[in-house]
């Protein structure tokens, strides 16, 4: 009785034949294996004498299938795209699966990633992927969907509309006690912390004083790359950072920040949630889009 269940050679081997065969080279079968035209034709041999059949012509340029080898490669091709194409769907089907969702690390930090956890709650079995980068989503097929402010410059993506925010400086409860009647000229006149953002969507400092009809000249002491650090500076008062009330809700309800003032602007732009059309996302994919933006609606944050 075969040890092998089958009665095949080594798969390695029947995967070295059909490379050989497919290109009709020892050579270019070795390039496309990582191996030497050598091991190729040692491990052709070792085929050849398990079967007792020549399966190649050795001829001066090259090499031809025998009628075994033409009946053999037949086979082999065959089975190999068959096994290919369900890798393939299996591939696919574990792909779909997961959800990839990014967003900003503060969206993530102050939002997102709560709202996630609650979404596992009532669906366990569904892997979600979080990324969190503060530049702008360019360029990624692995994202199922993004929260951005303002729109996307494709115009392939799809938007959802989520919500306006509400611009108000905050800043340590130190700092709100000795200003918490100050007007746009002396909130100029103190530390702000700017965002030096990849992406010029945001609403800056000079936006916000600006849309609120002031003229004072706004210097750039302090700057950072990242809105979480700026809150964070904010809390330790280091300074005023721009707050977009709804988003950073926690860190005033916990009295972490509180709002500078009595000067507030609409946000320029929505929040969206941006991404593939619905019509492109695993069902998976739509039931976290759903959830997402019925917390929202439902005012979460």
């Amino acid at each position: 009785m075969s040890r092998r269940h089958y009665n095949f050679p080594p798969l390695s081997t029947l995967s070295v034949f059909e490379a050989a065969a497919r290109h009709l080279s020892f050579k270019n079968a070795a390039v496309e294996l990582l191996v030497t035209p050598g091991a190729v034709s040692h491990q052709i041999k070792a085929l050849e004498g398990e079967l007792k059949t020549n399966l190649f012509e050795r001829r001066h340029r090259g090499v031809d299938l025998t009628e075994d080898g033409k009946a053999l490669y037949e086979a082999v091709s065959t089975s190999f795209g068959r096994i290919s194409k369900t890798l393939e769907a299996i591939r696919n089907r574990r792909s779909s699966e997961k959800v990839t969702v990014g967003s900003t690390t503060a969206v993530a930090a102050l939002w997102l990633s709560s709202s996630i956890i609650r979404f596992w709650r009532d669906t366990p079995d569904l892997n979600i992927n979080q990324i969190t980068q503060d530049r702008p989503f360019k360029d990624r097929p692995d994202i199922d969907f993004f929260i951005r402010y303002g729109r996307d410059f494709d115009p392939q993506l799809s938007h959802t509309a989520l919500y306006r925010d509400t611009l108000v400086p905050v800043g340590s409860p130190e700092l709100a006690d000795n200003l918490k009647d100050a007007n746009l000229e002396t909130l100029a006149r103190q530390r702000l912390i700017h965002l030096d953002s990849e992406d010029r969507t945001w609403t800056t400092w000079m936006d916000w004083f600006r849309q609120l009809g002031s003229s004072e000249q706004i210097p750039v002491e302090t700057s950072v790359n990242s809105y979480s650090v700026a809150l964070q500076l904010a809390r330790k008062g280091v300074g005023l950072a721009l707050g977009w009330k709804r988003l950073i809700a926690p860190m005033l309800e916990s009295g972490k920040l509180v709002p500078i003032g009595t000067n507030k602007l609409d946000a320029p732009e929505q929040f969206y949630l941006v991404g593939r059309p619905d019509e492109d996302l695993s069902g998976n994919a739509r039931k976290l889009k759903s959830w997402i933006i019925e917390e929202f609606r439902k005012d979460k944050i």
